[in-house]
Formats: structure tokens, C-alpha cells, sequence
């Protein structure tokens, strides 16, 4: 296992870490057909473990203190002995990614490719569907309660928020590594092909139609997707459109809403089965 001292920032081989964005990582590599499949990055122990469990291939890990000497093991039992693992002070370490390290280590790691949609839903019962949610900490929150509490799959749409990117997995404390998701289509496409597998499309919304969730708790069907809309818009008229039920969570004290990460948590644990 090789373990190398930092001893030049301008090192090629650290330029995953160099105070790359989301966006440049996801956008930095192309498999042999063109598809940008890109890196993330997986930072803490916990993570990587999640990740390497997952099945995905790591580049490099950067780590300070005994965070070295739990990355090569991590590595190690994963069958990746020759990963390099770049160590030194957390003040050049900092200075190199533009934050501190406060979980020890961060790594590289190839993103793998997103499966069909049809693929995740052929066995799934309770689907979660994230539309055009923007904040990463909420994406994460919400796979997290999907991971906790029992979700089968998680489709984003097409203007979500990426569950890559690194504050959407360091919140979900890595459970977008365990939790099988991938990107959905536009609800032209994405609506028939739940109803055709015969799930119920539940979209949680403050419209005049909208039943309690106490009231379709108590006969939840055997297939079920959740449709969570985006923080202060809400659900897109498409997505209302696509629903069989709208569902609301009754509220008091004259409060509207919840934040959409605690309302997944609270609608997920009424359709849990």
C-alpha cells in the first residue's frame, strides 16, 4: 500500500482534491463511449467503507492522522492494496482543498455508471421520487430517511440536485452509496412508466384535493412512489398532473409544510411496509 507524504501541492496526481468543484469532478472523466461518468468525492471513514462496499473503484484517498492508517486498511479488505493514499499536516491539507478535514480523510472515487429506471423499479414496492430539489444537504437528508426507514429506490429528475455531490453524501452519511438510485425522465416519461408497473403515484402537495396521510396510511397499495418537490416551489404541475393521490401531512399550530427532507421522513414512515 503506498502511503506518500505530500511534499508538492502542484503534484497532478492531487488534482482531484485541488479545490475541484462538484461539478468539474462529476464532469472530469468519459468512458469509451462518451457517457461522463466522472469522480466524487467520499469523505470520512464511514464513506468510504459505504462506498467501497458498493462496489466503486477508488482513485486516490487524502488523509491526515490516523486517518492513513484506516484508509489502508479500508483498502486493503476491499481489495484495492495499491490505491495511494496521500497523507500530511491538515493546514496543507486545507490549503490544497479549501476546507478542513475534519472526518479524517476524503477520497476519490469513480462514479459509476446509473442504471435504467425500469431496472430499479422491476422489484421495488416503495419508491421515492425527488423533483428539482436544489439544496444538496436536503438530497442527502432525504436518502438518508430513505436508507433508514426502508425506501427501495430513489429517482431524481432531471433538474435535481446531484446525490453526488460531496455535501449530499457527507449528509446522508453515505447511504446515496447503498440506497439504488438513478436519473429519471420528464413525468411524460417517468409517469408511464410507473403506472404501467403498477405503481401508485403519491405526491405530496397543499391542493384543495389533497387527503391526510393519516387517511391514505390506512390503506396504503402494495406499490407505492413518493413524490417530493423542490424546497419553497413544490411539486411541478406535471408531477400533480402524474399523481393517482395527492397527499398532505396535517399540520398545527397553523403550519403549512415541513422542510422536504423532514417531510420524506414523516411520509416515508406512514407508507412503510
Amino acid at each position: 500500500m503506498p502511503v506518500v507524504p505530500i511534499a508538492d501541492l502542484a503534484d497532478p496526481r492531487l488534482a482531484d482534491y485541488a479545490h475541484a468543484t462538484d461539478v468539474a469532478l462529476k464532469n472530469s472523466r468519459r468512458d469509451e463511449r462518451g457517457r461522463e461518468h466522472g469522480l466524487y468525492l467520499a469523505e470520512s471513514l464511514l464513506v468510504l467503507e459505504r462506498a467501497l462496499a458498493a462496489g466503486h473503484v477508488p482513485r486516490s484517498v487524502l488523509a491526515l492522522g490516523t486517518g492513513a492508517d484506516e484508509a489502508v486498511a479500508a483498502l486493503g479488505a476491499a481489495g484495492h492494496p495499491d490505491t495511494p493514499v496521500f497523507v500530511g499536516p491538515g493546514e496543507l491539507l486545507a490549503e490544497l482543498t479549501g476546507y478542513l478535514l475534519h472526518r479524517g480523510l476524503v477520497a476519490s472515487m469513480a462514479r459509476p455508471a446509473l442504471p435504467e429506471p425500469a431496472t430499479l423499479l422491476a422489484d421495488a414496492r416503495r419508491v421515492v421520487v425527488i423533483e428539482n430539489v436544489v439544496d444538496p444537504t436536503n438530497v442527502g437528508a432525504i436518502f438518508r430517511s430513505a436508507g433508514a426507514i426502508g425506501a427501495d429506490a430513489v429517482l431524481v429528475s432531471p433538474r435535481c440536485s446531484d446525490p453526488f455531490y460531496r455535501r449530499a453524501i457527507r449528509v446522508s452519511m453515505g447511504t446515496v452509496l447503498q440506497v439504488p438510485w438513478t436519473r429519471a425522465g420528464e413525468w411524460d416519461v417517468l409517469a408511464p412508466q410507473l403506472h404501467e408497473l403498477g405503481f401508485h403515484v403519491a405526491a405530496l402537495a397543499l391542493t384543495p384535493d389533497a387527503v391526510s396521510l393519516r387517511d391514505f396510511e390506512r390503506a396504503v397499495p402494495d406499490r407505492v412512489a413518493l413524490v417530493l418537490g423542490a424546497e419553497g416551489a413544490g411539486l411541478t404541475p406535471e408531477a400533480i398532473a402524474a399523481a393517482d393521490t395527492v397527499v398532505r401531512i396535517p399540520m398545527l399550530h397553523g403550519i403549512d409544510s415541513l422542510n422536504v427532507a423532514a417531510a420524506s421522513a414523516v411520509a416515508l414512515w406512514a407508507v412503510a411496509r
